[in-house]
């Protein structure tokens, strides 16, 4: 019998699905899996004593107020989101339902959680470095958890959005939450429409890979086990606090696809240059030196090996990447 019990909403997306993973082989802690399961989710973990799996929106507040009564969670880690930015220009509405409304009647509940039934309740809020803008390609420095917020397109402004709505919760009615801000993810399970995934799969196929306007815009990428890690040390720290975390990877677009083309012994002729997205941030880079310090965090995969890892692991599933509805 599990010790604990740890509430994952979203454990059906990538970095959920692999949190779960995680819990699943670090801690003998039960987990209970709360995922509307979109076109994004994907059910590969089987049901059993150490995983249940509700289908239910976080924003239907008498289910989740029943699942959270039941099963009386220690921590809860919040990763449900729509997450895809050239969806949230495309269609906007569906993330202000899921990242606003929906994140804010589940952010109630919790708080009534902790009111009424568990006093010692954690509560993590999973989010993005989007929130805080872009940097200039040859600007010094990276984003500090003091940064200002800044979003560019409605996914990061959607999940702005929440991250006020937890600091507003925190320092009103005292909820129990600890906030994250992640680098751009990557490893097994990412849904085949974010740019790695893309790539990967294109190259194995032989097909065109679009790269926006020139291909000169930076991100900071950590492997997905490494962010899983930093979220499990997040969720046993100090109440109140929020950390940056990244890998300290940063990469242009364009050096990336031919990283991962030279990787996988294919030509750069496959490389398409597209018309740039609306609004393309420049650069993202995390300072990640707070929770590096403050709980000793540190991340264990080097670029080159996690994009190793990822690229088998997409030559080893690809009835999965198939199977996907795009």
């Amino acid at each position: 019998m599990a010790s604990k019990t740890i509430l994952v909403t979203g454990g059906c997306g990538f970095i959920g699905h692999n949190f779960i993973d995680f819990i699943h082989t670090y801690t003998n802690w039960r987990v209970i899996n709360v995922d509307i399961l979109t076109y994004a989710g994907a059910t590969n973990h089987p049901m059993s004593d150490r995983h249940i799996l509700w289908q239910a929106n976080i924003g239907d507040s008498i289910t989740i107020r029943n699942i959270l009564n039941q099963y009386r969670p220690n921590i809860i880690v919040n990763f449900a989101a729509e997450t895809h930015v050239d969806r949230s220009i495309a269609k906007s509405q569906v993330f202000i339902d899921t990242n606003v409304v929906s994140t804010y009647n589940f952010i109630v509940e919790v708080q009534k959680y902790y009111e009424e039934v568990d006093p010692l309740v954690r509560f993590v809020h999973i989010s993005t470095d989007e929130v805080f803008g872009d940097l200039e390609l040859d600007e010094p420095g990276a984003f500090t958890e003091d940064s200002l917020y800044q979003p560019n397109n409605p996914y990061s402004a959607t999940k702005a959005a929440g991250d006020h709505l937890i600091r507003a919760f925190q320092r009103t009615y005292g909820l129990p939450a600890i906030l994250t801000n992640c680098s751009n993810n990557y490893g097994p399970y990412q849904f085949p429409e974010k740019f790695i995934p893309v790539i990967i799969s294109k190259a194995m196929n032989d097909e065109q890979i679009p790269v926006y306007g020139k291909g000169a815009n930076v991100r900071d990428w950590i492997y997905v086990e490494d962010h899983c890690s930093a979220i499990w040390d997040a969720a046993h720290g100090p109440i109140g606090e929020r950390y940056n975390i990244g890998s300290s990877n940063e990469i242009d677009n364009l050096s990336l696809v031919k990283l991962i083309l030279d990787r996988m012994g294919k030509p750069h002729s496959l490389i398409s240059f597209v018309e740039d997205r609306k609004g393309h941030d420049l650069r993202y880079a995390m300072n990640s030196s707070k929770i590096r310090k403050e709980l000793g965090w540190k991340p264990k995969t080097s670029f080159d090996k996690g994009l190793d890892i990822t690229i088998e692991w997409y030559r080893n599933n690809s009835n999965w990447v198939n199977a996907c509805k795009l």
